[in-house]
């Protein structure tokens, strides 16, 4: 099953103003993608928005879903290329209050279960940037039960588009397990309290999981990126530890210094990666 509202909420909802220290300017919660490795965050989060505009195969005319739509920072890169109609769905309240807060015309935000999702009329395309390590919980992996949970996504999203149509696609992906208790328990830490109820998927599982509904058109994976991402985050936080500590605790400055300091380790160690990929549907 997903994520529970209330598990979402504890991910995301410690406070917007408290995401808006750290992240970059636009409040991207996901991989940036840094393709000559000089550019700033910022600049790297127009990069995977380029790129996954790019694979989603988008036009101002199309109507695009983005499932897992954040604070509405992809919407708001569709909003400024001219895409005249865009939706996001999301179970945090607290997100889709910013993206509504923004007041772009022609852009959407639903608090919405996907798997719950009826959509109005079919979409042109579609796009999700890490939305899927909500899908398939740490015991439900270990049941084998996660292609299945998987391709249920893939299916359930390809009524929502006609044959032929594009899906840009982003997730973190697990590869190697660490070998020391400590990083084991770090981990698991991330796991249980920062994203209580999600994994990230393996490779293997995605590329079985799209069958038969989606064709890979195209894949990248960019682990190095997410290093880059999660140190930049890592470095803003630790510039406003004083406020952080002050506003929201110490408890809380302390589990995301731990978190992201994890996650670092994660990309440089190969325990983590993360893949884009152009999906079509058959």
């Amino acid at each position: 099953m997903t994520s529970t509202q209330a598990q979402i909420e504890v991910s995301y909802d410690v406070s917007n103003e408290f995401f808006k220290l750290w992240l970059d300017e636009d409040m991207h919660y996901t991989s940036a993608s840094y393709l000559t490795g000089d550019e700033t965050l910022e600049e790297a989060q127009i990069n995977k928005c380029k790129i996954l505009f790019d694979y989603a195969d988008m036009d101002t005319d199309k109507l695009v879903l983005d499932v897992g739509c954040g604070w509405g920072s992809n919407l708001h890169f569709l909003h400024k290329q001219g895409v005249k109609r865009a939706h996001g769905i999301t179970l945090s309240r607290a997100q889709q209050e910013w993206t509504e807060s923004r007041g772009l015309p022609g852009i959407k935000a639903i608090v919405c279960d996907y798997a719950k999702y009826e959509p109005e009329e079919k979409y042109d395309a579609l796009q999700s940037i890490e939305m899927i390590d909500h899908l398939c919980s740490p015991e439900q992996s270990r049941k084998g039960m996660a292609i299945e949970i998987y391709r249920a996504y893939f299916a359930k999203l390809a009524t929502w588009v006609r044959p032929g149509a594009y899906f840009g696609f982003q997730a973190i992906l697990r590869n190697r397990v660490p070998r020391t208790r400590k990083d084991l328990e770090d981990l698991a830490f991330t796991a249980d309290v920062i994203f209580p109820g999600g994994l990230n998927p393996r490779l293997e599982e995605l590329v079985a999981a799209v069958n038969p509904y989606w064709e890979i058109v195209d894949l990248r994976t960019q682990r190095e990126s997410y290093l880059k991402t999660t140190a930049e985050w890592l470095r803003r936080l630790r510039l406003h530890e004083g406020e952080i500590r002050e506003r929201w605790g110490d408890q809380v400055f302390d589990d995301y210094d731990r978190y992201l300091s994890t996650c670092v380790r994660a990309f440089t160690n190969h325990w983590s990666s993360d893949v884009q990929m152009k999906l079509r549907r058959i």
